[in-house]
């Protein structure tokens, strides 16, 4: 084994001004070194984060155009050829003297047990070969001073203020504020309490992925909701419009313990409110429980006035070991350092799983050479997206290795492991373990030297990322965000008059695209998922904003009331987009009912109830007048002197029974002539069984008549609404006589019984024999045309068929006439009667 030699700090070959601007949080320096970045020929910013990292991009590639910038994370590498601007998260920043620009972003985190190694090593040795700026906390002076001695320090100010406001509950924390809880489960609590109190907050944590963290971050910035519930992720590169910062807790497990935040890092959360130059809040969230959490006089102070502890100690780790061996190579990561001013940091996650795989014969016995030893290490440096702890951690890894010691990881491999974490469905904990996993592959993925078709895997891999994001801040959003509540706190507080309600598609009222309920007819519904503490809220703006929706819905009635369609009867009421509007009832006489409107109609300004009753009444008068024009010519006439009493009387009874009358009922035989003569040009038949008005015989008049005499009390069943020939009922619905089980529709009746008396005037012979096939095509039984030809003064006769014989086929049916009162009057259509005595009162009837 090579001997050690003391490890001596390394010189960096550098010409240009190197720059340190220091400040507290809220003071422009990223965008100050976005503007240094763009004004040089070349250059790289260093960020702690891959989403700022992404975020900074975007705003580059606006400037210079996306074919000359690149972004490269441990995730994600965007390298089009010849970028001359790079984004970079700092563990990925290229080290290249050629670069005329070199930032480094958060370089206080040189301090943070995990990390800090390699923000140390940027701070001290990455430089530009014109500019270098280093940007970070007040606190990083003297460390800057002492390990960087050219740099020249500029401190810039806070451009607002921040100032301390006590201990508020939750359900009191103003609008725009974010809760910073420091574990998952007081975050999802604290969350869950907002979207019941608040209508709902936007989660922002270290274990969601950057799309998702920046979807939350942008529903938040939206105004979708107003309150932001996050860990202490919040702290570092979120640009948020932040007006308070609630404290949850002031303490945290780091790791390896459960220990208090510092001054440095309250302030740091703290400084998230406050935005440019306007000024801030912070304080604690009261009511947890008896552990409210309490800033202590000092700390407020040291916040207020942004005075904290300077560092003393940065922390460090060789970051050029030699790969001689496993040994040699943990040998130097625990090295100590060479400065006074730099300390060794606990040990990081990637050295624990060297040390731990090291400890595996089969694994370390197959590790030889510097090559072979230097690709062990990059692949024990994989980060742990998935924070379950270093032991398992190293399962992985050791799987990884096993997989990379002799070659590539093939496509189908890849393709396969990525295809198995594509999977958008399940809870938020598991779309969170996928999420973590789906990174891991990532990062596998963009290596070129881990994995063939790299551009490919790359590409799958962060479209996998995308979905699972997508579906993790739909889970979000459903479990933590109720729109409606949200959108009723934002617009109205306490005053529901200031909620902007319209009138959506299908009755739906609306504020800000939120259903509050709907409108059946004239009547508002508070939507039934409303919490209990909306009601009141809801059903007050409703109130107030009714009228004006009122009015426009009742015009969109009264417009449809001008259509022959637009309203619809169901029984005695008039429904209007399946709502009842207005009900018929009696009025003075059977044909002349009254409108009744709903009360829901009660709800409109006088003028507008009276122009959609007007609209109603002609709606109604037009139906009317176009159904029942026959029988309103007959009640007409009815009340005219001229038609003499014994008309007007029959008159009357055909009205009340819908223009269809019994022949022996009518009192037919007791008019004139002239009365007869009358009646015939009013349009009544005067058939052998009935007097019938063929015009009220139609579907459309036959159901409005039946729906004023419901109004009537009147028993007769329902018409069927087609008004077939033939229904099957005990009793005789409106217009139809009754043939046994069997009823048919009184103008078909006469029709059959006019070509029976037809048939019999054609023949001289004793018997008549009829066809029934005409009865039978309208579906009416041998029996029932018997019924009916012997209440048309036929004597029926059923027989057995008669043989066939030479001359022909069996003979049709046999019926013999016989004189009734019915069927001899002058007016009906049989034959004269025949002279007393000329037929026998036998007829035979043959069934076929």
């Amino acid at each position: 084994m090579a001997q050690r030699i003391p490890a001596q700090p390394r010189k960096s070959a550098h010409t240009g001004v190197v720059k340190a601007v220091l400040g507290p949080t809220n003071t422009g320096k990223t965008h100050l070194a976005i503007e240094r970045l763009c004004a040089h020929s070349s250059g790289a910013i260093g960020f702690p984060l891959r989403l700022l990292a992404r975020e900074v991009y975007d705003r580059v590639c606006a400037i210079k155009g996306a074919d000359n910038v690149a972004l490269i994370t441990g995730e994600e590498r965007i390298e089009p050829k010849g970028a001359r601007w790079h984004l970079c998260t700092v563990e990925a920043m290229p080290s290249r003297p050629d670069l005329a620009f070199v930032a480094l972003d958060e370089a206080q985190l040189s301090a943070d047990p995990e990390r800090g190694h390699v923000f140390t090593d940027r701070l001290m040795h990455t430089r530009g070969r014109e500019e270098t700026m280093l940007l970070g906390s007040s606190t990083l002076e003297p460390m800057v001073k002492a390990l960087v001695p050219e740099a020249e320090v500029v401190t810039r100010p806070r451009f607002s203020t921040l100032t301390h406001v006590g201990a508020k509950k939750l359900s009191r924390i103003p609008p725009r504020s974010a809760i910073v809880a420091f574990s998952a489960e007081q975050v999802y609590v604290m969350a869950e309490m907002l979207r019941r109190f608040r209508g709902g907050a936007a989660v922002v944590m270290g274990a969601l992925s950057p799309q998702t963290r920046n979807a939350q971050v942008a529903m938040y910035q939206a105004g979708e909701v107003d309150y932001l519930v996050a860990t202490d992720a919040i702290g570092m590169g979120l640009n948020l419009d932040v007006h308070h910062v609630a404290f949850a807790g002031l303490s945290k497990f780091d790791g390896h313990r459960q220990r208090r935040l510092t001054t440095a890092e309250m302030a740091q959360i703290a400084g998230r409110a406050g935005r440019h130059q306007r000024d801030g809040t912070f304080g604690a969230l009261a009511g947890m429980g008896g552990h409210d959490p309490e800033f202590t006089p000092e700390e407020i102070y040291a916040i207020e006035e942004h005075r904290f502890a300077p560092l003393t100690r940065l922390f460090w780790r060789e970051a050029e070991p030699r790969f001689d061996s496993i040994a040699t190579l943990i040998e130097d990561l625990e090295s100590p350092p060479p400065r006074p001013e730099l300390a060794t940091p606990p040990q990081a996650i990637d050295l624990a799983v060297l040390k731990r795989l090291a400890e595996d014969v089969d694994i370390a016995s197959g590790v030889r050479g510097q090559r072979s030893v230097q690709r062990f290490w990059d692949v024990c440096r994989l980060p742990d997206f998935r924070q379950q702890g270093y032991e398992t951690h190293s399962r992985f890894v050791a799987r990884l290795w096993q997989d990379l010691r002799h070659g590539y990881l093939g496509a189908d491999y890849v393709a396969q492991a990525i295809a198995q974490l594509d999977n958008p469905s399940g809870d938020i904990d598991t779309l969170q373990a996928r999420i973590a996993a789906i990174r891991s592959w990532a990062y596998i993925a963009q290596r070129p030297d881990w994995v063939l078709a790299k551009d490919e895997m790359s590409a799958r891999a962060r479209a996998v990322e995308a979905r699972l994001s997508d579906a993790l801040h739909a889970r979000l959003t459903e479990r933590f965000v109720n729109r409606r509540t949200a959108v009723l706190m934002r617009k109205a507080g306490a005053d529901a008059g200031l909620l902007p309600v319209r009138l959506g598609d299908e009755g739906a009222v609306l504020v800000d695209d939120e259903p509050i309920g709907h409108l059946e007819g004239f009547r508002f519904v508070v939507d039934p998922l409303a919490r209990a503490e909306d009601r009141k809220l809801l059903l007050a703006a409703a109130e107030r904003h009714l009228p004006g929706l009122l009015a426009s819905r009742a015009n969109v009635l009264v417009a449809a009331a001008g259509e022959p369609d637009g309203i619809e009867f169901e029984d005695t009421a008039l429904v209007w987009q399946d709502t009842v509007v207005a009900r018929i009832e009696r009025g003075r006489h059977m044909l002349s009912p009254r409108i009744k409107p709903d009360l829901a109609l009660d709800r409109l300004a006088p003028g507008c109830k009276a122009e959609v009753l007007a609209a109603l009444d002609g709606w109604f008068a037009a139906q009317h007048k176009r159904h029942l024009a026959p029988i309103l010519a007959l009640d007409e006439a009815s009340r005219d002197p001229a038609s003499g009493p014994e008309l007007r009387a029959l008159l009357l009874h055909l009205v009340e029974s819908g223009g269809v009358l019994p022949r022996e009922q009518s009192g037919l035989d007791r008019l004139d002539p002239a009365q007869r003569d009358r009646l015939r040009k009013l349009g009544v038949r005067i058939g052998s069984l009935d007097l019938f008005l063929p015009a009220a015989l139609r579907p459309a008049a036959m159901q409005a008549w039946h729906r004023l005499a419901r109004i009537w009390s009147r028993p007769l069943p329902l018409p069927p609404e087609s008004m077939q020939p033939v229904v099957h009922a005990k009793i005789a619905p409106a217009g139809y006589r009754r043939l046994g089980n069997e009823c048919l529709r009184v103008d078909l009746a006469e029709k059959l019984l006019h070509a029976a008396h037809r048939t019999r005037l054609g023949t001289k012979a004793r018997r008549v024999f009829l066809d029934p096939a005409v009865a039978r095509s309208m579906n009416l039984s041998t029996a029932a045309y018997a019924a009916l030809l012997r209440a048309g003064g036929f004597r029926v006769h059923m027989g057995r068929a008669l043989p066939e014989r030479a001359f022909g086929p069996p003979q049709p049916p046999l019926w013999d006439w016989r004189p009734s009162r019915a069927t001899t009057a002058s007016d009906a259509p049989p034959p004269p009667r025949p002279p007393i005595g000329a037929f026998a009162a036998l007829a035979d009837l043959v069934g076929r």
